[in-house]
């Protein structure tokens, strides 16, 4: 993917942990993708309508509105419904995983992650020159 390609390209990265938004947004940035950072849920909601990206991580375990809620709000608008989210967690059960599904996530990625692992997770579910519409 060109340089060009991945900058339109954006992600939203929630998760309560400041250290791993951080260590996900320098990820990504490196690769040139263009990096929103949510510290829960709520922050989240407010900011999908807003920057509409293309890709969404997030966190099973957060206050308030937790990773399984906040994929199933993303899921069930008629918008979103089609925007792959991604879910982040230190667990990696299989119960874990089903729930996830059950939420309406596309893939699993356990913490933590490796730079390969999480650019590889967002080139599964870009086309290449994706751009925002």
């Amino acid at each position: 993917m060109s340089d060009a390609a991945a900058e339109r390209i954006k992600i939203l990265v929630i998760d309560d942990s400041n250290t791993i938004r951080r260590s996900a947004e320098m990820f990504l940035r490196q690769a040139g993708y263009e990096v929103i950072l949510a510290e829960d849920g709520f922050d989240a909601l407010a900011k999908i309508s807003d920057h509409e990206p293309q890709v969404i991580f997030v966190d099973i375990m957060m206050p308030r509105l937790d990773g399984y809620q906040t994929c199933a709000l993303i899921k069930q608008n008629p918008m979103l419904k089609t925007t792959p989210v991604i879910m982040l967690s230190s667990k990696d059960g299989v119960f874990d995983r089903a729930r996830g599904r059950l939420a309406g996530s596309d893939r699993y990625l356990t913490k933590p992650f490796t730079k390969e692992a999480l650019l590889d997770a967002v080139r599964q579910h870009v086309r290449p020159g994706a751009a925002p519409s």
